[in-house]
């Protein structure tokens, strides 16, 4: 059996001598891969879509915009941004069922390669569990690898807020959850792959961090990603060679 390759985060000062080809070799021989969910599995925005939806999509589209480039805190974000949505439980059943989210092209393939290669996938989302469940099980993921917000509603289905003890609903909440997965499954080589600046700052603990543009490009990460792709089928190819 092949040792777990331990090539810290490209982020971390001390370990800037990580190479290209060391992050790619971590993807290759990784135990758990985890992914974002919204621009990155899926095409759209979650909470965006959800805006649009209820009449409000502006306004929160800017408020996206800036939570993603990391201008102001993630559960500050969530907070206004809900806030305004205000949505009742029948608008987001309603949603999933005439609006349901669209696949980005590349990523069932990819998820059915990890899991023939016996490597584990995680959904970790700042979206909502019951449109992250819908993607989970289009994506044959155990609902139970779902790490996603969850919306509170009155008896009578109208908005009540959300779970804030989730550690998704705050900065820093990918990583929370990645350490816990680490701690539970005893994982040592760990991928994040994502979009945005909550998913870059998810690495360390996260052993590598893989940028994805193939949705919306965001500037900042791709700045910051040692590797940046376009499309899952770079990620495809890359497994390809092992």
């Amino acid at each position: 059996m092949l040792k777990p390759l331990l090539v810290p985060c490209q982020r971390c000062s001390r370990h800037m001598m990580a190479t290209l080809s060391q992050m790619k070799e971590v993807f290759r021989r990784a135990d758990a891969v985890c992914f974002d969910v919204d621009s990155t599995v899926i095409k759209e925005e979650g909470i965006d879509e959800l805006a649009k939806f209820c009449g409000v999509g502006d306004a929160v589209t800017e408020m996206t915009r800036k939570a993603m480039g990391g201008s102001m805190t993630f559960q500050t974000a969530l907070t206004e941004r809900l806030s305004i949505i205000r949505c009742s439980r029948e608008q987001v059943n309603k949603l999933i069922t005439d609006h349901p989210p669209q696949l980005t092209p590349g990523i069932s393939e990819l998820v059915d390669r990890l899991h023939q290669r016996n490597i584990k996938v995680f959904l970790i989302s700042g979206g909502f569990r019951c449109i992250v469940e819908h993607v989970a099980t289009q994506l044959n993921i155990p609902l139970h690898h779902v790490y996603a917000n969850r919306l509170k509603f009155y008896f009578n289905g109208e908005y009540a807020g959300f779970d804030e003890s989730q550690p998704t609903a705050e900065s820093g909440g990918k990583g929370k959850v990645i350490s816990m997965l680490k701690e539970q499954y005893g994982f040592k080589n760990v991928v994040m792959i994502g979009d945005g600046a909550t998913d870059l700052e998810a690495c360390p603990p996260a052993n590598a961090f893989i940028g994805f543009g193939g949705n919306v490009i965001r500037p900042q990460v791709k700045e910051k990603s040692l590797w940046y792709v376009t499309s899952f089928g770079e990620l495809l190819k890359e497994l390809e060679k092992i």
